[in-house]
């Protein structure tokens, strides 16, 4: 297989110095591509790009701003090799990387497979709480890599390969951001192509965004997931719903209140306090555990919210998504 990177970024050169200084230990000997789609950003980053045209086979596109999954495209239809391997731009990637990836695709082709994120001791603590609560188990049940144990593994696009062959069948990913990984996924299995998870394939995922930035984007991900159960209401499961279910409780709980009816209250407070335990002991800090309090609880209504908008304006007031949210779909 001759492999190819594919990496969007927007606004970021920091991150991509990160990120291939990085590739350039990669332990796999054979040659791979690196392809950077500079996706209309007013802070470039070829000078960066520059200083490892002498060290990795890179090449480098700039385009007028049309969103990740447009610019992954772009970068795909542009690339040499025949099985692409995408990532965000926020992204380090560890030296054995490439080498887990030939050697599980080796033992089990398929078209398409996904790894999980994890974190470097370099992280901030915040950073640290906001991975907890978007990988752990007992918050997201393991649907972004954390277990094998899934049905069908949808790959997300921060750390995802996908042959140029299923590339050109399925025509890549479409115009909705976030969401464009799970639908691509879906559009593969209706082709009829596997995907899987490489759990060995990790990278470390930084995640640079604030509180408002974190519960913005899972907001997002809330109003997508209704739009998903609408165009593929074959792959929609009642455990997408729990985060809605987890805020409408919880009004139920204050409303509770009133009554003495404080049980729900109770559920809840233990729960927050089992993640807390949960985080303070995996990342040996304190002060992780309690950031993680405020991830989990802005992770839960941020996306809980979004999806009771989304469910109530898609199932209840029948409006088309692109009218709906048309800050979730960018023009192409």
């Amino acid at each position: 297989m001759n492999f190819s990177f594919i990496i969007p970024v927007y606004n970021r050169p920091e991150e991509i110095d990160e990120l291939l200084e990085s590739l350039t230990k990669q332990t796999y000997q054979k040659p791979f591509e690196v392809v950077i789609i500079e996706d209309g950003s007013t802070v470039p980053c070829e000078s960066i790009v520059d200083k490892y045209r002498s060290k990795l086979q890179i090449t480098y596109y700039l385009k007028y701003n049309s969103g990740p999954g447009d610019s992954r495209n772009f970068g795909m239809q542009y690339a040499k090799g025949d099985y692409f391997i995408i990532l965000d731009s926020d992204c380090i990637i560890p030296p054995d990387y490439l080498k887990e990836v030939d050697l599980s695709l080796t033992e089990k082709y398929v078209e398409c497979f996904g790894g999980p994120d994890n974190m470097l001791p370099s992280f901030t603590s915040i950073q640290k709480a906001i991975n907890f609560t978007m990988t752990s188990v007992l918050t997201t049940g393991g649907v972004r890599g954390a277990s094998e144990k899934l049905e069908k593994f949808q790959p997300r696009s921060f750390n995802m390969g996908i042959s140029k062959k299923a590339f050109e069948a399925s025509k890549g990913f479409s115009n909705i951001h976030p969401g464009e990984d799970p639908d691509l996924s879906i559009r593969l299995w209706k082709l009829g192509y596997e995907t899987k998870l490489i759990s060995k394939a990790f990278v470390y995922h930084k995640r640079r965004i604030d509180w408002e930035k974190f519960y913005i984007q899972v907001n997002k991900f809330g109003k997508v997931r209704p739009i998903l159960n609408q165009w593929y209401p074959e792959y929609a499961k009642p455990t997408f719903f729990l985060p809605a279910l987890f805020v409408l409780f919880f009004i139920v709980g204050l409303i509770g209140l009133v009554f003495t009816f404080d049980w729900i209250l109770k559920l809840y407070f233990a729960y927050t306090v089992l993640i807390f335990l949960a985080s303070t002991y995996k990342n040996r800090n304190l002060i992780v555990g309690f950031y993680t309090i405020i991830a989990l609880w802005r992770q839960f209504f941020g996306y809980g919210l979004g999806f009771i908008e989304s469910y109530f304006k898609i199932n209840i007031l029948k409006k088309k998504p692109q009218e709906a949210f048309p800050e979730l779909f960018f023009k192409v």
